[in-house]
């Protein structure tokens, strides 16, 4: 166990050796999610950016990396090449081979052909929780133990990388709890519960989070460099305070989902589903309703209230996206917030927030904005 005290939240420059605030953070959250380690630093700047660390440290020219539940996550996609032109630096690019099973007809996996796949023996089998931007359902603690035990069955040697990201907390277990070998994540969802200022985690088997480490930083130093600039008090107090906040969110996503299916949008989950992560998705069939739902959520945020958003690209994504996050820290989707890409069936996805007291109103005005159009 650790014994948390008040020098553990110093901040530390330069090489940052001899870290022990860093080093009982990641006691902290290899502990909480059944993990041999944990890399939990603010130089990791994105989910996006731990799963890549995550693929560029597993993955060498010639491997085959296997997307278990479809497409991934626009920005990962990128990351990976797929999806047209490989961007230079990209999984694809550096010589990696990649596939994505394909889900059936109402977006479920589709166990069979996971299994055939996984007699190919890929390298990494890349297990994504959230829905990201699509119209599918999450998965479930208990799919991704399922697919854990095929993959452990049929192809053991295969590395179980799982995208934990909007899924912290939400259930009652983690990831590498259930047997995955990495599960990586971002401090400005969940897991920084709106306080951590930045950062990301990676968390699982030791040898596997050492060679991510050697990815962030550089082969034999690993990490033990790093140092905590701004300190590790809103990180800890963040993770401490990450379970009541991620359970306001979820009950705004009830109550989002509850309100948009009276008005006739379908959403999902269903205001009665079970939740796996803390995303709801609310189809508006339009793009000039999207962008009126986003304008009316930001009118209701504690930041850039007067700010009118409007549909830009963005690194990463290959359309148009309009976000809604009038957020403390920039790009928090812990703190309330919406974001959509501009393309069909025109879904708006809704995430996070603090007190439900602030969730009501916003989510209501957002849905009254869209009679401005109509």
């Amino acid at each position: 166990s650790v014994r948390l005290d008040y020098h553990h939240f110093s901040a530390t420059d330069g090489y940052g050796y001899d870290d022990a605030g860093r080093e009982a953070l990641e006691t902290v959250y290899a502990q909480i999610f059944g993990a041999e380690a944990a890399l939990v630093r603010q130089q990791i700047v994105s989910g996006t950016h731990a799963l890549a660390l995550c693929l560029g440290a597993l993955l060498q020219p010639g491997d085959l990396l296997i997307s278990a539940a479809g497409a991934p996550y626009d920005t990962l996609r990128r990351v990976i090449g797929a999806g047209g032109a490989p961007e230079p630096g990209s999984m694809i690019d550096s010589g990696v081979n990649y596939l994505e099973c394909e889900l059936t007809a109402d977006g479920s996996i589709d166990w069979s052909a996971l299994e055939r796949l996984l007699l190919k023996s890929p390298k990494v089998l890349l297990v994504q929780r959230s829905r990201g931007y699509s119209n599918v359902p999450s998965r479930t603690l208990s799919q991704i133990s399922q697919i854990i035990a095929l993959a452990k069955q049929k192809a053991p040697g295969t590395v179980i990388l799982v995208d934990n990201c909007y899924g912290e907390f939400v259930e009652q277990a983690e990831p590498p709890s259930l047997g995955a070998d990495l599960t990586a994540g971002s401090l400005i969802k969940n897991p920084g519960g709106g306080l951590a200022p930045g950062g990301g985690y990676v968390a699982g088997k030791k040898e596997m989070v050492d060679r991510v480490a050697a990815r962030l930083y550089a082969p034999v130093i690993k990490g033990e460099i790093g140092p905590s600039l701004t300190g590790n008090r809103l990180l800890f107090q963040g993770l401490f305070l990450a379970p009541h906040f991620v359970t306001e969110s979820l009950t705004g996503a009830v109550f989002t989902a509850a309100l948009g299916g009276r008005l006739g949008y379908y959403c999902s989950p269903g205001p009665d589903d079970n939740r796996t992560d803390i995303i709801q998705s609310v189809n508006l069939r339009r793009a000039e309703l999207l962008v009126a739902f986003c304008r009316g959520l930001q009118q209701a945020s504690p930041v850039g209230a007067h700010i009118y958003p409007e549909p830009a690209p963005m690194p990463g994504y290959p359309d148009p996206v309009v976000m809604a996050g009038g957020t403390f820290v920039q790009g928090a989707s812990m703190e309330l917030s919406a974001d959509a890409p501009l393309r069909e069936p025109y879904t708006v996805f809704v995430q996070g927030g603090f007190a439900i007291e602030q969730i009501v109103p916003a989510i209501v005005n957002a849905f009254r904005n869209l009679h401005s159009i109509r």
